[in-house]
């Protein structure tokens, strides 16, 4: 599909164009996003609830001879089998399937075919963001340079830097992102974002949330612009689902408030519920008692995605996994980021609770990529370094399983994608097994954690529909969604430099 950016003129768009504060989006309208497939309704809150979309191809497809990685328990994996795709959905997986009449032949031959990764966390408007960081330099690193730059980040600006993001997820075998919206101003900032995504062919669980605190002012969520939101995309396209993000309630300090109620806070949950809106919040040591604040509200269910499980103490635990809440760790940027700060990712606690559990990149510009192979060998790394657990416990099978049937488990999607199981939606990768730096593949679970890379993925297909092959895209123009990133990536650069100059 061809977006508003790549119909701009030669010229390209204008760097104050990018960063003006009225500059409108010039897409189509809310009928555009209508046109992919038929809506699949969200549903009244609870286990899974209102977090289950589809989304299909009309094709028939026949995925032949790859080594089948089905992640389903009940369907073993297969060392050389077929799986078929009619109108968007998974239709049969067996050994050797003769091809329907008229159907599409994708040779999987020395590649494992499986289902799509699924990033539970992910802030995909910051991605323009990462040729203007210096990691954790004092000055240029992530947060000080995300806190000079989040109010430069005007509709077109979203637009081009989700694509961005979403483009090097697809390339790196994702076909399922949770976007956690954290710098949402007006339901336009929240409607480029949307129609970013939903332009690649990806799913998408986009989480409408207010701005986090980087000016340090309170911010809730602007339920109007929820409301609107709804109003414009609920059930208009089978891709996206809608979600909502809160920011812990603290005070000036970002110390949590534990000591009184917080009727506006507990509102928040209200609509959310009201509406069949699940929810996700980060966590953190400095958020300590908000889990308890919570559970005396009342505010804790099967419908949150709690991020970054690091600092929990073991009442906390019990407290979130009787409560069904699930979770979203972030391995690479829980390392880099956080983990001086707020502990071990507690993934081997909450595993012998049987917890639910997924993985995200978290932010493309922070991680400095889109690698979900390399965010599944830092959950592996992360587990590994640590001498108070069983360091063998967390195996290569478990960790694809994290990344793909548990990962859609997290966010309520289970029913739909995750696994190759006849009835879901076919969201499925291929990757060769005879490049270099993958050969000979014995073992793919072994292979896909500790060799496999992005350039592997051949095959990257969400909803039937083959979105890229081979590295190259099918309905996106890599060129224009690189130069159209970069230039409001260089006008980034360019205001940061300027508001440093000032402060300096």
């Amino acid at each position: 599909m061809v977006g508003a950016h790549e119909l701009q003129s030669a010229g390209g768009i204008q760097r104050r164009t990018f960063l003006g504060n009225t500059a409108a989006l010039g897409l189509a309208g809310a009928g555009a996003g209508a046109a992919a497939g038929t809506a699949v309704a969200q549903n009244a809150a609870g286990p899974g609830a209102g977090r289950s979309t589809s989304g299909s191809g009309g094709a028939t497809i026949l995925i032949r001879g790859g080594h089948v990685l089905t992640m389903d328990p009940a369907i073993a994996d297969l060392e050389k089998g077929d799986v078929l795709v009619r109108d968007g959905r998974i239709v049969d997986v067996k050994a050797k399937i003769d091809p329907p009449p008229g159907a599409e032949i994708v040779d999987a031959t020395d590649c494992i075919v499986m289902p799509g990764f699924v990033d539970t966390h992910t802030h995909l408007w910051e991605g323009a963001m990462r040729g203007a960081l210096q990691h954790d330099d004092p000055v240029r690193g992530y947060f000080p340079s995300y806190n000079r730059l989040a109010y430069s980040f005007p509709p077109e600006g979203r637009h081009a830097s989700v694509r961005f993001d979403v483009a090097q997820g697809l390339l790196s075998g994702v076909t399922c992102m949770a976007n956690f919206a954290h710098n949402i101003h007006s339901a336009k900032d929240a409607d480029a974002e949307i129609r970013g995504a939903l332009e690649t062919g990806v799913r998408h669980l986009f989480y409408y949330g207010p701005p986090a605190g980087y000016d340090n002012l309170p911010h809730r969520l602007d339920r109007n612009g929820v409301t609107e939101i709804m109003q414009q995309w609920q059930g208009k396209n089978p891709l996206l689902t809608l979600g909502v993000n809160f920011q812990p309630t603290a005070d000036k300090g970002g110390i949590i408030l534990t000591r009184q109620d917080d009727p506006e806070f507990a509102a928040e949950f209200a609509f959310a519920r009201k509406n069949g809106l699940p929810i996700t919040m980060h966590y953190g040591r400095a958020q300590n008692g908000m889990v308890g604040f919570m559970n005396r509200q009342k505010l804790l269910g099967p419908d949150i995605v709690l991020v970054h499980p690091q600092g929990f103490t073991q009442e906390e635990r019990d407290m979130l996994v009787r409560e069904k809440v699930s979770f979203a760790m972030a391995p690479v940027i829980e390392t880099n980021y956080s983990r001086v700060r707020n502990g071990h990712t507690q993934f081997d606690e909450l595993e012998r609770l049987g917890a639910s559990i997924g993985m995200g990149i978290d932010s493309c510009c922070a991680t400095a990529n889109y690698d979900f192979f390399g965010l599944m060998r830092a959950a592996l790394w992360q587990h590994r370094s640590r001498a108070d657990v069983n360091r063998l416990s967390l195996t290569p099978k478990r960790i694809v399983e994290l990344a793909t049937i548990d990962g859609a488990r997290a966010i309520g999607m289970e029913r739909s994608i995750g696994s190759l199981t006849p009835g879901k939606f076919a969201d499925v990768i291929t990757v060769k097994t005879t490049d270099i730096n993958m050969a000979p593949v014995i073992y793919p679970y072994f292979a896909l954690v500790y060799s496999g890379m992005p350039q592997n993925v051949q095959m990257t297909m969400v909803g039937g529909k083959i979105l890229a092959r081979q590295g190259a895209f099918t309905t996106l123009d890599m060129t224009k969604v690189v130069s159209s990133a970069s230039e409001f990536g260089r006008a980034l650069y360019e205001k940061s430099e300027e508001l440093i100059g000032h402060k300096g």
